[in-house]
């Protein structure tokens, strides 16, 4: 049976007004939206690749994994070619999708229990200063970002690009329910109204506001005191270099000197975190005692954070394998977050599972 293509849009009215909007909002003829609402496949590809990018990071910050986001980005780009013949042009086709997109990260974090597969750590761990809650995290790498104009946030918004990307706003937006995180989202990042949200998630003025009221308590506890150097200034090499040589032969010392007194160590999906001096201290010795140091760190750049591909030594084979992936959050002068993700975020970044001998 063949399946019903979407029909076109009408003329006159609220269709001739859609396709108005939908010109002025991305600059592409009137003739592409006709052509994917009679059930051209190509048009509406080129109708919504100007969004992808885009599409797929907002998905990543409500989901906080790279692979549901993709999934998420599947099944909005189904909808809405399912759907085009539906759209009136109340909204401009942007608009449109974010609407189709967020509601579907909330359909998924309302109905999948999502659990993190156990790992067990290769050495014993010290009791770590608690067990986090985020355990369902990925890095984002910075290559994707170069697609993601990010040029239209609205007059609402409350953050920059830099920092609503970044792992720590990420791991908060993660704690909070799902509408908080969708009001949050939409309102201080993308900057639309609260009317708008209110109409994008099918809430009252009053709810949105309410929401993005407590969503705003429980990240500004979370936000770093100090801003990070600018991505490859002369101040940002110089802390990473000493990072990545005490980081190499876990020179403990020298790896707490370099962080804040109240700096976290992470590592999803173990639940077992690390905070402060005294707790970094206990948990890098235990390190260099289990792996004794790193024999090689291939930089990478992830969440707009310098990041490296973690490399150890094969005893018998003498080549390296991949050992995890290594996230740094800088505060001023200081590392503020180090959190370390396992090899199967590896793909994302480029970074081979091994390494010829060197």
């Amino acid at each position: 049976m063949t399946k019903a293509r979407p029909t076109p849009l009408g003329t006159g009215g609220r269709g001739e007004q859609a396709i108005r909007d939908f010109v002025k909002e991305v600059a592409v003829p009137a003739e592409l939206l006709h052509r994917a609402q009679a059930g051209d496949r190509q048009a509406f590809d080129e109708l919504v690749r100007p969004h992808r990018s885009e599409l797929l990071l907002h998905c990543y910050r409500m989901l906080g994994s790279l692979q549901d986001a993709e999934d998420a980005v599947q099944e909005l780009l189904l909808s809405a070619w399912l759907g085009l013949a539906g759209f009136e042009g109340r909204s401009s086709l942007r608009t449109w999708l974010y609407r189709i997109a967020t509601n579907r990260c909330l359909n998924h974090l309302r109905s999948a229990a999502r659990t993190a597969a156990v790992t067990v750590p290769s050495a014993p761990l010290p009791e770590p200063t608690r067990l986090g809650e985020v355990l369902w995290l990925q890095p984002y790498p910075d290559a994707l970002l170069d697609g993601v104009t990010d040029a239209a946030p609205g007059p609402e918004a409350q953050y920059e690009t830099r920092e609503a990307i970044s792992l720590a706003f990420i791991t908060a937006v993660q704690l909070l329910p799902p509408n908080q995180r969708a009001v949050l989202l939409l309102r201080d990042v993308l900057g639309y109204r609260a009317r708008e949200v209110a109409g994008l998630l099918g809430l009252t003025e009053d709810a949105v506001n309410s929401a993005l009221k407590r969503a705003r308590a429980t990240l500004q506890a979370s936000r770093p005191a100090g801003s990070p150097p600018p991505p490859g200034s002369a101040a940002e090499r110089a802390l990473l270099d000493r990072f990545v040589e005490a980081f190499t032969v876990l020179d403990v010392d020298a790896l707490v000197a370099l962080m804040t007194d109240d700096a976290w160590v992470r590592m999803p999906p173990l639940p077992f975190e690390y905070r402060g001096s005294d707790a970094l201290h206990r948990f890098f010795s235990v390190i260099r005692a289990g792996i004794g140091g790193v024999d090689r760190m291939v930089p990478v750049r992830a969440n707009g954070q310098p990041a490296w591909g973690e490399y150890l030594r094969d005893r018998i084979t003498g080549g390296l394998h991949l050992a995890g992936v290594i996230v740094v959050g800088l505060s001023g002068d200081r590392i503020h977050e180090l959190t370390r993700f396992e090899t199967v975020v590896a793909p994302y970044f480029g970074l081979p599972r091994t390494l010829a001998q060197w």
